[in-house]
């Protein structure tokens, strides 16, 4: 604690260095940006394929539309993730259990198809000597989600960027989502949930902690 502000303790993230490229930065473009135009005459191509005339009164300004939904949508691709958690707190009160947010709604697209899967991530982790916001946790998602994705690489990178920035005893990560290129499409099975999960450090090595952990997530009483 400061004594002087009475604040708690701001302590240095870990370095950038020896992160995974996915954590340490934003994507890097591979290939040059359309410009705004293309990206809008992308969306007239696709309005006509699918067999409506993009010139009508109602279709007139989708492009537009489409394309400033897409900066929101896919915002992930300009955020850094390491930088979500670079602020952490070193005054813990002596807290030595883990920490966990649940029910963090999210967004995203799947890569395949480029259709909507969304629902709700679990994640926790045990602190070594040092917190980060909790909000944090939750952005982290966001970031990872608002990026074309399938559900199983979600879930591995949000337990990377926790476990390599914050280097926790433990993380531990659970996705429930409904993907709308199952539910719309293909085997046309709406409300059929999806779950991934990935464990690190002592919620891995511990089947007891597992245990806790979805004892907590589900709300079931002990």
């Amino acid at each position: 604690m400061d004594a002087k502000s009475n604040k708690p303790a701001v302590v240095t993230a870990w370095p950038k260095q020896g992160l995974s490229d996915h954590v340490r930065a934003a994507p890097a473009r591979t290939a040059p940006r359309p410009s705004r135009d293309e990206a809008e005459a992308a969306v007239r191509t696709l309005l006509a394929y699918a067999g409506d005339d993009p010139t009508r009164d109602g279709l007139i300004d989708t492009p537009k539309r489409v394309v400033d939904a897409y900066a929101e949508i896919y915002q992930g691709y300009e955020e850094c993730p390491a930088e979500v958690l670079d602020r952490t707190f070193a005054e813990t009160g002596g807290y030595d259990d883990f920490v966990l947010v649940k029910d963090i709604g999210f967004n995203s697209h799947c890569e395949h198809h480029m259709m909507p899967f969304f629902g709700k991530a679990h994640v926790a982790y045990m602190p070594t000597d040092r917190v980060v916001g909790i909000s944090k946790l939750a952005r982290l998602v966001d970031v990872y989600a608002r990026r074309l994705q399938t559900q199983e690489h979600l879930t591995a990178q949000v337990t990377t960027a926790i476990e390599e920035v914050l280097r926790p005893r433990g993380v531990a990560v659970l996705i429930e989502a409904e993907h709308m290129c199952m539910s719309l499409r293909g085997v046309t099975k709406p409300g059929a949930q999806t779950v991934t999960s990935q464990f690190t450090g002592l919620f891995k090595d511990d089947v007891q902690e597992q245990v806790r952990f979805m004892t907590m997530v589900r709300g079931a009483a002990r």
